[in-house]
């Protein structure tokens, strides 16, 4: 664990966000109402996506149960969020996210007035490397926040290296190859809170859209479902399973492996009987690692790379041109 934090000034900052009002507080004024720009008219609009999956797109089995990580540290995660989700707006607001970057309390990847709003409120941090961790908008609130998102994180973080591991095998590469390429590996989390909305079948909790990362591991909720993955022409809900991970392949591993194993697709739904929370932990290289398909996928496949080599930090779609 790394114990020197740099300044801020010398740690990288993300997407820039446009900051809008809190869900929570909207509807604590207006239970019924659902404002113009978190409606969605088109649903064939929200599927033209740029990484559409035509597979299913998920780390075997999906659903990881015996993963080792203890309950009471699951259990305290959630019960840490759900505190921190149920403070005044002006406490949470302390920690909002910068204009610059999208770590911190807020709405994330909001680049546009006329945006259509997803419903949800999040919370987004850098935990890993911990150097790189702006302490400033670190939830101060409440008391022992901070300590579950390290055991926590600290817990996934071990998860992930040895999936890294499992999958460098499942490509025909050494089991620590994987984990060499990211250079270091980056960890970010981001609890996202849905309010329950009058209106679930005109807004979404998440817009569709597929990761970045490497691998995606995300804890839900034992008694809501809200998320769903796309396969083939429709929507498949992943059904919570208590003390259960689930676990997405990102766009790294589409590249990585040529296209063989699928960059997810996913969105999350709202209801109008419950608040919802979910738990999402991205694994990334850094910016300079240059990603290809890996000669080991292309030769096994018998055919052309699909993807060019580019650095991570310029990625933005998994469907690059074809070489």
């Amino acid at each position: 664990m790394d114990s020197i934090t740099k300044p801020d000034d010398e740690i990288p900052t993300f997407a820039p966000s446009l900051q809008v009002p809190s869900i929570q507080e909207m509807v604590i004024k207006d239970p019924l109402g659902v404002p113009e720009r978190y409606i969605r008219r088109n649903e064939e609009e929200l599927m033209k996506l740029d990484l559409v999956c035509k597979e299913w797109g998920y780390f075997p089995g999906n659903v990881v149960v015996n993963h080792g990580v203890a309950r009471e540290v699951m259990q305290g995660m959630k019960d840490a969020s759900v505190r921190f989700f149920e403070l005044l707006l002006e406490d949470k607001n302390k920690i909002s996210m910068p204009p610059d970057d999208i770590q911190g309390y807020g709405h994330a990847y909001l680049v546009s007035e006329a945006q259509i709003l997803d419903w949800s409120d999040t919370l987004i941090l850098l935990v890993y490397p911990s150097r790189f961790r702006k302490l400033g908008i670190w939830p101060t609130k409440p008391k022992g926040f901070v300590e579950a998102i390290e055991a926590y994180s600290t817990e996934l973080k071990r998860v992930a290296e040895e999936l890294l591991g499992f999958l460098s095998l499942l490509m025909g590469i050494n089991k620590g190859s994987l984990l060499k390429l990211h250079k270091e590996l980056l960890q970010a989390l981001r609890v996202n809170y849905y309010t329950l909305c009058h209106k679930p079948d005109k807004v979404q909790g998440v817009s569709p859209n597929s990761d970045t990362s490497t691998i995606t591991i995300l804890m839900q909720d034992d008694d809501v479902t809200g998320l769903q993955i796309r396969h083939q022409e429709g929507r498949v809900p992943v059904e919570p399973v208590p003390n259960a991970l689930v676990v997405n392949i990102g766009d790294v591993i589409e590249i990585l492996s040529n296209g063989k194993h699928k960059s997810i697709e996913y969105r999350a739904v709202t209801n109008e009987s419950k608040t919802r929370l979910s738990y999402a932990t991205f694994f990334l290289p850094r910016d300079d690692v240059e990603i290809e398909p890996l000669g080991q996928m292309i030769e096994s496949q018998g055919s052309l790379p699909i993807y060019k080599k580019v650095k991570y930090g310029d990625c933005e779609a998994v469907h690059a041109d074809e070489t």
